[in-house]
């Protein structure tokens, strides 16, 4: 049993294998929280845990109970203007103009399994045993609007999972102007913040941040979830480091518009809430309408910010990525971009495949440039059709031409966009997300279409499909350069304008839907100019994403190691790419790039006929390498050890699960003159198994190895110092378990 309900106190106590969760029907029939952390036992009754007083000023719920405040209640979805000053988990606007509510708990189930959310993506189950889900009905009588909070408990995978639907019964409309997934309080704010924040090619570096009185948030309102934030904040002691000490991590699964945030009170109660940005953000229901907000996860850890990390990695790569993908060891690509830009002939890029074929490579993408007149950035998109000009035989005869070598064929598309030089604009000009009367703001001389609109997905959808039914293409890579400006569509009334944003986003995975269901073979790898929507929402459809633009192997550490508090290895795609690095210019060793790029969906961005003789042999060993241990790479318990933002030094590895097999990583970005003997530690192995280090004579027990550790090899011993004397220097130690 993992939800339990005393029906004499009226508690629910949610339980994984690590944590517990605990909230109550309070005596006015709205919720109280009352704990969420470690494990604790089942009892007849938590009511200890509520706590009741007078305080100064507050504002009492009844006339005669001046101990009893929403102001000083910790509460499990908190309302606005009813003696709770802080900001509230919803609020409608009714026909009257009133904003107040008084949603009290009406009813509740519990079962085994998990539904599916309506056109949203979210976790799920294969068996209904892997998950107990508890429904509450919370109805306000006055309007007629319930409100139905979902609790879903991964007890093995240690997450819990919550979403909200919001149901119009009365024969009036009301308004959505906020409508968050959830909201939690805390009964002390003493916790840093911790959230992954950045820009165009350093997407997801790590912020930390005391908590202070006041609100303290996280958002988006570009229409994705951006580059410069990611949906996701932690809360830890301030104590807590990667391996011990406590932390709660909230990820919410959405490619849009969110908000999260955190609000310290007066008492230092502390408050989360994560969803939809309530910012431009408007939904009217009408009479028996419904709408559904996205979910959150929610992980608790007191093993540090990898047993956090862990537990999402576990979830996300098993129950929230689907499909014929999400278990299998992912293919090493060759992507032309980096290559050859928008300058290529059929001739250049079978040879460019030809080349890497001979290398190992096992799958040729083909990127921008391939379709309508498209020769630089200013033209074409949204006229998916081949252009001959540089592909005679279209794109069926290359990709056979591609299979005929034993290699897959991948193919790039930017379904969302169109140029206003193209075919597609001519015809339908207000196609576009665009605003009457009001400048329209290109973006790498490129708009956004319509996807509020049905038409508009239901054509970008037969175009591709059309493609993708006449050509051998196991893979799409799927862009999207810019964000949403001019916020508005030419088909919905003016009291449906603040809808275009989530509206766009369920366009957005309506279409990933109707081509995953007509292609389930396809490998969708996700981009967003780099890594501007890298989040759960276009994980549950596209199993891996570009992480980001920045191929540099150095500033992808901390790309990498940010995204890893959240995301599965296996999600993060990582290219070995030319040098001098196109974003950045720094030379770094073939080693060096690999070293890095490995630790994800591994493959080259570079054009493998320009290479010398001694880095194709060089690349070809690598490849041999990551074959025998892809699995380990993408699938293995990934470990993060020492941060690219506290040190000169990052390391982090990767452990098989029967602590058999390991890689531990180390990279040094400057040279220490004169440095002493450091040392490097593993982690996650077996203490009483006996390990050999590939390259390294003798055998070592896991303990010696965790707690005692290794000498780093002496820096002046580097194969590649006559190119890179010792700055940017990094090696792999592989551990095996000796028979």
């Amino acid at each position: 049993m993992s939800i339990y309900f005393n029906e004499t106190t009226k508690e629910f106590h949610l339980q994984t294998s690590d944590t517990s969760y605990i909230f109550a029907i309070l005596k006015n029939n709205q919720l109280g929280h009352y704990y969420y952390g470690k494990q604790v036992k089942h009892r007849d009754s938590f009511a200890h845990l509520f706590p009741s007083g007078f305080r100064a000023t507050i504002a009492n719920v009844v006339e005669e109970d001046h101990t009893f405040s929403l102001e000083l209640i910790k509460q499990e979805f908190p309302s606005y203007g009813t003696g709770d000053f802080r900001e509230p988990a919803f609020q409608l606007l009714q026909a009257n103009g009133s904003r107040i509510t008084d949603f009290t708990y009406q009813s509740h189930q519990i079962y085994q399994g998990k539904k599916k959310l309506e056109n949203l993506p979210a976790t799920y189950v294969e068996e209904a045993e892997e998950a107990t889900t508890l429904e509450i009905s919370l109805v306000d009588s006055l309007i007629d609007v319930e409100i139905i909070l979902s609790y879903s408990v991964f007890e093995s995978y240690n997450a819990i999972t919550r979403s909200v639907r919001y149901i119009n019964h009365g024969e009036k409309d009301i308004e959505l102007t906020r409508a968050l997934s959830m909201s939690i309080d805390y009964p002390d704010s003493n916790y840093e913040m911790i959230h992954l924040a950045g820009a165009w090619g350093r997407e997801r570096h790590v912020k930390q941040r005391k908590l202070q009185p006041g609100l303290q948030s996280i958002t988006s309102t570009r229409g994705a979830s951006s580059s410069q934030q990611n949906p996701f904040l932690a809360l830890k002691r301030p104590e807590t480091t990667e391996d011990n000490g406590s932390v709660y991590g909230f990820s919410f699964v959405y490619s849009g518009n969110f908000l999260a945030q955190v609000e310290v009170d007066h008492f230092d109660v502390t408050r989360v809430s994560i969803g939809i940005n309530p910012f431009d953000f408007n939904w009217r229901l009408q009479s028996n309408e419904s709408f559904q907000a996205p979910e959150v996860v929610m992980v608790y850890s007191d093993r540090g910010l990898n047993g956090m990390s862990q537990a999402y990695h576990k979830l996300y790569q098993s129950r929230l990525a689907r499909g014929k993908w999400r278990d299998l060891e992912r293919p090493i690509l060759v992507n032309n971009w980096e290559g050859t830009y928008f300058n290529f002939t059929e001739e250049k890029i079978i040879a460019i495949a030809s080349e890497a074929k001979q290398l190992g490579v096992e799958l040729f993408v083909l990127d921008d440039g391939w379709f309508g007149k498209r020769n630089d950035d200013t033209t074409s998109l949204g006229d998916w059709f081949v252009n001959e000009e540089k592909l005679p035989n279209g794109i069926t005869g290359l990709a056979d031409d591609i299979t005929k070598l034993g290699m897959d064929f991948g193919l790039w598309f930017e379904p969302e966009m169109v140029s206003k030089k193209s075919e597609l604009y001519k015809k339908h000009p207000d196609w576009l997300i665009q605003t009457p009367g009001r400048n329209q703001t290109p973006t790498r001389n490129q708009h956004v279409l319509d996807f509020s609109r049905q038409e508009v997905v239901d054509y970008i959808y037969e175009s591709m499909a059309e493609t993708l039914s006449k050509a051998n293409i196991s893979y799409v890579k799927w862009d999207m350069n810019r964000y949403l400006t001019e916020i508005g569509s030419a088909e919905l009334p003016s009291e449906r304008q603040q809808e275009v944003a989530h509206r766009y986003i369920l366009g957005v995975y309506q279409l990933y839907e109707r081509l995953i269901a007509s292609f389930p073979d396809v490998l969708f790898e996700s981009c967003s100019s780099g890594g501007a929507r890298f989040d759960p929402g276009i994980l549950y459809y596209a199993p891996q994403g570009w992480t980001s633009d920045d191929t540099d192997a150095m500033e992808r550490l901390k790309i990498q190691y940010g995204t890893s508090l959240v995301y599965p290895i296996s999600s993060m795609g990582a290219h070995v790419s030319a040098v001098p690095n196109h974003q950045v210019g720094r030379m770094t060793s073939m080693d060096a790039r690999a070293h890095v790029a490995y630790f994800g969906a591994f493959g080259y961005e570079l054009d493998v006929t320009e290479m010398s003789e001694e880095d194709k042999a060089i690349m070809r060993q690598q490849i041999e390498f990551y074959k025998e241990t892809r699995k380990l790479f993408q699938y293995g318990k990934f470990h993060r050890i020492s941060s690219p933002f506290e040190g000169n030094v990052t390391s982090w590895s990767v452990v098989s699960a029967d602590q058999t097999e390991a890689i531990l990583a180390y990279y040094q970005w400057s040279e220490i003159p004169n440095d002493g003997f450091r040392r490097i530690y593993f982690t996650g192995l077996n203490e009483n198994l006996e390990y050999e280090i590939v390259g390294i004579p003798g055998t070592y027990y896991g303990d010696e190895l965790m707690y005692i550790g290794i000498v780093l090899d002496n820096p002046r011993i580097h194969q590649h110092k006559h190119h890179h004397p010792n700055d940017f220097r990094t090696k792999l130690y592989h551990v095996k378990a000796v028979d």
